[in-house]
């Protein structure tokens, strides 16, 4: 029988009780195949909530690494997929007890700190993955508490969320990052999400880069698990703001910084790169400026 063990990548930063919500529900997972295993590696950014703490004391099989409050996001999930591949995490339900025996992963799962996995997604996901074969990344959708889809897989240059089918598996070509499942074959072709990255932008990236590669990617039927709200809307938009204010706002961290979009753009959006990398910053720029003429 072929043995599955699941090193789950996760971050966390300031979100101690939605953290150990996604811990707890992960720790309640049914219907897996027998013998199936999971190690959780979990990379705190200097939360000052306690979560590091709490999460050592009530899940001690979980291996946490503490890193500063600068460290961005992309990077938070590098040292996981690391701390991953050197066998740390143990091998038991939720991580395997301390000190326990280690296991070499057959699939990594993003899974962000913010969902709650209903308590089939990990069978579904491997149920898919399955049926797909052993190339295949298989993303979960994740919804609201109103029952919208807000994260799923994307398609298409203007990157369209895809509706998860109620029995049969939706094709995507990217993907955002909050539940994906990707086979030790995939990772070993596409590696980890890119550097350059820091904050955004890493996961479709990714997702990209492993479809250039010939992989195939499919949204799991159902819902994967619910989250809290969803995508903020741009704060660039904010009306009201003047111009230099909407550029400042779309070129930080949290929106498109110059340097990742650019090379995102490049890399993926040829011969329509030099139209979308200005896109976004020429829009904010005249929404900015419509707001002030109106008001």
């Amino acid at each position: 029988m072929h043995r599955v063990h699941l090193a789950v990548l996760m971050t966390s930063h300031d979100r101690r009780a939605r953290t150990l919500s996604a811990l707890r529900a992960l720790e309640e997972q049914r219907g897996l195949p027998a013998g199936t295993t999971l190690g959780v590696h979990l990379v705190d950014t200097g939360s000052t909530d306690g979560t590091p703490e709490v999460v050592r004391l009530r899940h001690p099989a979980v291996e946490v690494m503490s890193m500063g409050a600068d460290t961005p996001p992309n990077l938070a999930l590098r040292v996981a997929s690391r701390n991953s591949r050197s066998g740390g995490g143990g091998g038991g339900p939720l991580g395997g007890e301390p000190g326990g025996p280690t296991h070499s992963w057959t699939h990594q799962l993003w899974l962000d700190d913010g969902v709650e996995l209903f308590p089939d997604a990990l069978a579904n996901l491997l149920r898919t993955a399955g049926a797909a074969g052993p190339g295949t990344v298989v993303v979960g959708a994740v919804r609201n508490a109103y029952g919208d889809t807000v994260y799923s897989g994307r398609r298409g240059r203007s990157l369209t969320l895809v509706e998860p089918g109620e029995h049969r598996p939706e094709p995507c070509d990217t993907y955002d990052g909050r539940v994906v499942l990707l086979p030790r074959a995939v990772y070993d072709l596409v590696g980890d999400p890119d550097k350059v990255f820091r904050h955004r932008m890493g996961d479709y990236d990714h997702g990209c880069r492993a479809r250039r590669a010939g992989v195939t990617a499919f949204v799991a039927p159902g819902h994967a698990g619910e989250c809290v709200g969803g995508p903020h809307a741009p704060r660039s938009r904010e009306p009201g703001i003047g111009v230099r204010e909407a550029l400042r706002r779309v070129t930080s961290v949290q929106e498109l910084p110059l340097r990742p979009w650019w090379v995102y753009c490049l890399r993926h959006t040829w011969p329509w790169a030099p139209y979308l990398m200005l896109a976004p910053y020429a829009r904010a720029a005249a929404h900015a400026t419509l707001g002030r003429l109106r008001g």
